[in-house]
């Protein structure tokens, strides 16, 4: 049994099938130069001697040339005819897309969100410390954590409203609650925590309001509603300090969405280390015993998996180590630590208390900016889009013949889906813009 040629109609045509070829005739190869042909310019003098007599071109096996078996489309010195050296007959897979141009497409969100990112993490760092402060009996942490979420969190509203542009927005997106959202779900929960907040804030001001009368009575109902508030802001502010970090991992900027393991904890870690911070300034250091544990708890694990964010996603960590967002995020990283290191060691100075308050409020403000611009700079770059789906696209097809027991079926595969050696698809260059990368488009 005989190798079907390529040249001659396959069995299945039948006569009178327009797309069939007539009976007895060839099928005419593309022109050489042409694309598809696979076959360099007429003109070309290394092909002149590779045809026959008829002026078809010759096989493999006559020409004494091949494709190389990396698919590069080298030419290889080997056969009867020897080799006249290599020529590049299809250019090597280059990642860029089409004029360069982004694959998805960068987030419109300017550094309003960043801003806003940081105030809802101080706010519910701060939170945090008020239900601290208050059940350890420390009423400057409770007064110094109740006012700052309120403060922290008129500036999330500012920046928020700010980027949407008009304040109905905001309003508009109370109207429904879709719990597969990140946004609606944020949404609501900072209006959840705001009220909450709020009343916990008020409530401070309780000892200034004479004792008769109807303030008198306000005086009275306030301790207990604002214990009962700043309860509650505690209860919400997980969700806060984090679900921004969902918000941004469930978006398509690359290096964002490869840190969705990673980028709560780091979002979680920078909230403690705000709010601590907020009680070593505002508290004398005979009550910032729970804001330095705070601290400590907060800073480890916004640097643990800060760092995993920064140099445990392969390429997608390339952003968060150049440029803008490489420099915000070594500051941050230097700014927590000597905050950390001077919080364990100012137990009895106030001044470092408040340098090392300082210190920890510069690292969380960094930490959000680093981020926010990191995921920026990895949507405006095609090669965080097209390389890492390449890579996913080899490791799956690499995976699927592992099961099925075709591994070096597979192994080629894998090469051509990441523009590597094929002999069976030369072109296959174009096969991520053609694929899944032009789906994201």
């Amino acid at each position: 049994m005989t190798a079907h040629d390529p040249r001659e109609p396959r069995p299945s045509a039948r006569p009178g099938d327009p797309a069939a070829p007539a009976a007895g005739r060839r099928l005419a190869p593309p022109p050489a130069g042409s694309p598809g042909s696979g076959l360099a310019r007429d003109d070309d003098p290394e092909l002149q001697g590779s045809r026959d007599a008829g002026g078809r071109p010759a096989s493999r096996g006559e020409t004494g040339h091949d494709r190389g078996a990396d698919g590069s489309g080298k030419r290889r010195r080997g056969g009867k005819g020897g080799g006249k050296g290599d020529r590049s007959m299809v250019p090597p897979a280059d990642f860029r897309s089409y004029y360069g141009r982004p694959i998805v497409k960068p987030a419109v969100w300017h550094h309003d969100i960043a801003a806003y990112l940081f105030t809802g993490g101080l706010a519910a760092g701060s939170a945090l410390l008020a239900a601290g402060g208050d059940a350890t009996g420390r009423p400057a942490l409770r007064r110094a954590g109740r006012l700052t979420a309120l403060g922290a969190l008129g500036l999330s509203t500012y920046f928020l409203v700010n980027d949407l542009g008009r304040p109905e927005r905001f309003v508009n997106m109370l109207r429904i609650a879709k719990p597969t959202s990140p946004m609606s779900m944020g949404t609501w929960i900072l209006s959840a925590f705001g009220g909450a907040a709020g009343v916990a804030a008020v409530a401070e001001a309780a000892p200034l309001l004479p004792e008769r009368g109807v303030l008198g009575l306000a005086r009275k109902v306030l301790p207990p509603v604002g214990t009962a508030g700043q309860y509650g802001a505690a209860l919400a502010a997980p969700a806060l300090a984090t679900y921004t970090a969902v918000l941004l991992a469930d978006t398509a900027t690359p290096s964002w969405h490869a840190a969705y393991p990673d980028l709560p904890f780091v979002f979680a870690g920078s909230a403690l280390a705000a709010g601590a911070a907020v009680g070593l300034i505002a508290a004398p250091p005979q009550q910032a015993g729970p804001a330095r544990r705070m601290a400590l708890l907060g800073a480890a694990a916004e640097l643990y998996a800060g760092h995993r964010v920064e140099s445990g996603m392969g390429l997608l960590s390339e952003p968060y180590q150049q440029g803008r967002a490489g420099k915000l995020l070594r500051a941050a990283r230097a700014l927590t630590a000597a905050g950390t290191l001077g919080a364990l060691l100012g137990r009895r100075s106030r001044t470092l208390s408040v340098l090392s308050g300082v210190a920890l409020l510069g690292g969380s403000l960094a930490t959000r900016f680093g981020i926010f611009d990191g995921g920026i700079a990895s949507a405006r770059d095609p090669k965080y889009t097209v390389l890492p789906q390449r890579e996913r696209l080899a490791q799956r097809a690499a995976h699927a013949g592992v099961g099925a027991g075709t591994a070096p079926d597979a192994a080629t595969d894998a090469k051509t889906a990441g523009g590597g050696p094929s002999p069976h698809a030369p072109t296959d260059s174009s096969a991520p813009e053609t694929g899944p990368a032009a789906a994201a488009l």
